[in-house]
């Protein structure tokens, strides 16, 4: 026979609410004491309990679960991001969900809803920015919400980016520091908010240093088909530019896809070209040894995304509508490395 609360609470002789808010982690919360808790555990590890999570959401409006929605599962930036989320949920008592729009709107639509239906308590989303459909639902419901790497000026959300900007301009600037004076972007999706930014960094470098922002230096891929889209870039860049000698991309998936161009076209990327993009993964160390970096701090993006979606579901009975109410707006710095 499964066990149930009820037997728990009565082989320790303790109330069945105590016992539910132990297991349901809000021990801590509820000011039950470690001993009790421990001893809930323990109880309910030798009896082998299995919590029937949705008669929990049913009966408490809470199902203790955080729904994720990433643009793409394999982008280490996100699965990184994802693993610090799980990791800084799981120590407020929260399982998480984790689903991929791989960038495409009407299905970041769809996982939305899904997640709804599923009863999750809140949502942390690197939104797409091609639909905002059900995410202006989600606002207009006042549904906990938390966005990150991309955001939307018009929507009144929670959200969390790096300082596109600053960190583009840095690594721009050093580049032309240490000789390029023809440095191409190599960009995506410009629709994105971040992309956009990042472009700006790229351009004020350029300008401050007396140079020309030579639309022939330009290279722009879509997400869908990167590869082709990223040598047809860069065919069109060495074509119109050949005395190109500096490369700003404007993601780490952009420079690893270049780095796949070079070596077939036999081009010595790490000889005579400035190298530098945003993030970086430990391929790179090995492929371009000189790439300059600017390191998104995953960590503090995945644990304040936490900690500002929990805030919004542990008030959510009293929020105001968003048009009454603030938002946390938090934009972190990136750890520059400068390597050549």
């Amino acid at each position: 026979m499964k066990t149930s609360l009820k037997d728990i609470a009565e082989e320790l002789r303790l109330s069945k609410t105590t016992v539910s808010w132990v297991l349901s982690g809000r021990g801590n919360e509820r000011g039950i004491s470690q001993a009790t808790q421990d001893r809930v555990k323990q109880c309910a590890r030798r009896m082998n309990y299995q919590p029937n999570l949705l008669a929990r959401s049913l009966n408490t409006g809470v199902s203790s679960t955080i729904g994720l929605i990433l643009p793409s599962i394999s982008d280490s930036f996100y699965s990184q991001v994802a693993r610090e989320v799980e990791m800084e949920a799981e120590r407020h008592g929260y399982s998480l969900m984790i689903c991929s729009s791989e960038s495409e709107g009407e299905r970041e639509n769809r996982m939305i809803r899904m997640f709804r239906a599923k009863q999750v308590d809140g949502i942390i989303l690197a939104p797409t920015k091609i639909s905002k459909t059900e995410i202006r639902q989600l606002v207009d419901d006042a549904f906990p919400l938390v966005v990150f790497d991309r955001y939307f000026s018009e929507l009144k959300t929670h959200y969390i980016i790096i300082d596109n900007e600053q960190s583009s301009y840095r690594l721009v600037s050093h580049l032309i520091e240490r000789g390029a004076r023809r440095i191409a972007i190599v960009t995506t999706n410009p629709h994105l908010t971040t992309m956009d930014q990042r472009r700006a960094g790229y351009a004020r470098a350029l300008t401050e240093a007396g140079l020309p922002v030579d639309p022939d230096l330009y290279g722009e891929a879509a997400f869908v088909g990167y590869e082709e889209n990223v040598f047809r870039a860069l065919d069109r860049i060495f074509a119109k530019a050949p005395d190109v000698d500096g490369f700003f991309f404007t993601t780490h998936i952009l420079a690893l896809e270049a780095f796949r161009y070079f070596h077939g076209r036999r081009i010595d990327i790490n000889d005579g070209y400035g190298l530098a993009c945003i993030h970086e993964v430990p391929a790179m160390s090995v492929l371009a040894p000189a790439m300059n970096v600017a390191r998104m701090p995953v960590g503090e993006i995945g644990r304040n995304a936490v900690r500002m979606l929990l805030g919004d579901i542990r008030n959510r009975g009293s929020l105001p509508r968003s048009a009454d109410r603030e938002f946390e707006s938090l934009v972190l710095p990136c750890e520059l490395c400068f390597r050549d």
